[in-house]
């Protein structure tokens, strides 16, 4: 058989267990799962129809469903994907509350109730610049860290078995440190390399610091968020050095490995390259066996 007419669904796949810790999904039908009112952006429609034949095409062993902010607090749509998804088992997903709600935990514990192991982080986004008051209302996002509901609500999370999932920029690192440091049997997986490159050298320090917090996790994923350069991110190397040396090969996953086989394969060869200063076996531990064991597939 000629190298062109070879399937797709027989496209080179990188060895071992893969698990994509980050991925987004919308529905096409905004009638039947609309996006709230609140929603800080609109995007267009990636169904689920669309990811399942990826996963065939790519053979995906798990996904983390992180339900996205265009949902807010509504995650009809999350369950539809469990109810849905490509074989059993296959996703596990993050969950949206406002922190700062007296009525957070009861609620948090209803969708892990209705979702038994299936629901593994509460995702926080603090992105506000440096000195800007935090929100008490609108979109899920720049509460008071300080709060002290704050607190509760890490509390009702850890009670449930569940991880924090920070989505946030340096500045924000040693406020996060200063509350998971209450909490340091709970796992906290800090998004998108901390968004290192919206913020200083100095900040940036800081987040390095949460390392030894035992439980923190770094995501290797939303590269453009610290990198000047295209993809395959060539700029991001020293930046990882200084990630593994932090937090070690048995803290880190990967999330954002794509949505179609092109993405993947760049992919795949983009963690290759800028992890080609650890040994293979390291590699596939950020590849998946981390977030086997982090997400307990």
């Amino acid at each position: 058989m000629l190298a062109s007419a070879v399937p797709f669904f027989l496209a080179a796949r990188p060895a071992g267990l893969l698990i994509d810790t980050h991925i987004h999904l919308f529905h096409p039908d905004q009638k039947e799962f609309p996006y709230h009112r609140n929603a800080s952006y609109r995007p267009p429609a990636e169904s689920l129809a669309d990811y399942t034949a990826f996963v065939r095409q790519s053979r995906l062993d798990h996904a983390v469903v992180v339900h996205p902010e265009p949902y807010q607090d509504d995650h009809s749509y999350l369950e539809y994907c469990f109810r849905n998804e490509p074989s059993p088992g296959f996703f596990k997903g993050t969950c949206l509350y406002d922190p700062l709600l007296a009525d957070t935990p009861a609620r948090m514990a209803g969708l892990v109730k209705r979702w038994p192991g299936r629901i593994v982080a509460l995702r926080v986004h603090q992105n506000r610049a440096k000195g800007a008051p935090p929100t008490t209302s609108g979109p899920i996002r720049e509460r008071d860290m300080s709060h002290p509901r704050m607190a509760d609500t890490w509390r009702a999370a850890a009670d449930l078995g569940l991880a924090i999932q920070m989505h946030f920029i340096p500045c924000h690192a040693a406020g996060i440190g200063a509350l998971a440091s209450k909490f340091s049997a709970m796992p906290v997986v800090l998004d998108h390399l901390a968004r290192a490159g919206e913020g200083t050298p100095e900040e940036f320090d800081e987040v390095l610091k949460l390392a030894r917090l035992p439980k923190t996790v770094m995501k290797f994923s939303g590269w453009g968020y610290s990198s000047k350069q295209p993809a395959p991110h060539l700029d991001l190397q020293p930046l990882l050095k200084r990630v593994h040396a932090a937090f070690g090969s048995g803290r880190i996953v990967w999330g954002g490995v794509g949505m179609n086989l092109k993405e993947f394969d760049q992919r795949s060869a983009m963690l290759d390259r800028l992890w080609d200063f650890i040994p293979e076996a390291d590699r596939a531990r950020i590849r998946g066996l981390n977030a086997k064991a982090l997400y307990r597939f």
